[in-house]
């Protein structure tokens, strides 16, 4: 095993049992950056996944300069804007509602950090389509899933009953969960956390 430290500056649960479930082994830390000082208008929502998780990165990174950082966020692309988390559940629903049958993107940013500085950075895009489900399968997924929804920045997890809300995505599941694994495992060996 390596004696590089490895960090995750995510509070994401998804993120954590990704990176468990692949075998590596990880401290958490939540970075705590104001993410709403870079949601500036008109910003690409894939750029803005890779700045959020470059920020997160290099927030943990001061604290910790010994050791390798991963940040990692996800935006939201719908109708010719960005979506943010949902702040409560009433709009979760209307928001899914409007996206009934319809596509967006979802982007996953990932940065990884040492020493206050950015040693990698990148994305990747899963386009996702919306079923046309009813009033009544809205209405069953946020009594199932509740309060989980609001940390989600789509109001869905497709790990769980969130799944049904999709006719068809395009992209890899890793990438919808907020982790683009493959990406993340390959500069980890680069960078001396994993063995090669």
């Amino acid at each position: 095993m390596s004696s590089v430290r490895f960090i995750l500056a995510s509070k994401s649960a998804a993120r954590r049992e990704v990176l468990t479930n692949a075998g590596v082994a990880f401290d958490v830390q939540v970075a705590g950056v104001d993410e709403d000082a870079l949601k500036v208008p008109g910003v690409d929502p894939r750029q803005l996944a890779i700045d959020l998780a470059k920020a997160k990165a290099l927030a943990v990174s001061a604290q910790h300069p010994d050791a390798v950082v991963l940040g990692a966020d996800q935006t939201l692309a719908f109708d010719g804007g960005l979506i943010s988390k949902a702040p409560d559940l009433e709009q979760a629903k209307a928001r899914l509602s409007s996206m009934r049958g319809r596509p967006h993107q979802l982007h996953s940013g990932v940065a990884l950090a040492r020493g206050g500085e950015i040693l990698w950075a990148d994305a990747d895009t899963a386009d996702m389509r919306v079923r046309d489900f009813s009033d009544a399968f809205l209405d069953a997924y946020i009594a199932h899933e509740g309060e989980e929804l609001l940390h989600c920045v789509g109001s869905y997890r497709l790990e769980g009953m969130g799944s049904q809300l999709f006719d068809k995505v395009d992209g890899d599941y890793f990438t919808v969960l907020g982790m683009p694994l493959w990406l993340v495992l390959d500069k980890l060996r680069a960078f001396g956390v994993l063995p090669v």
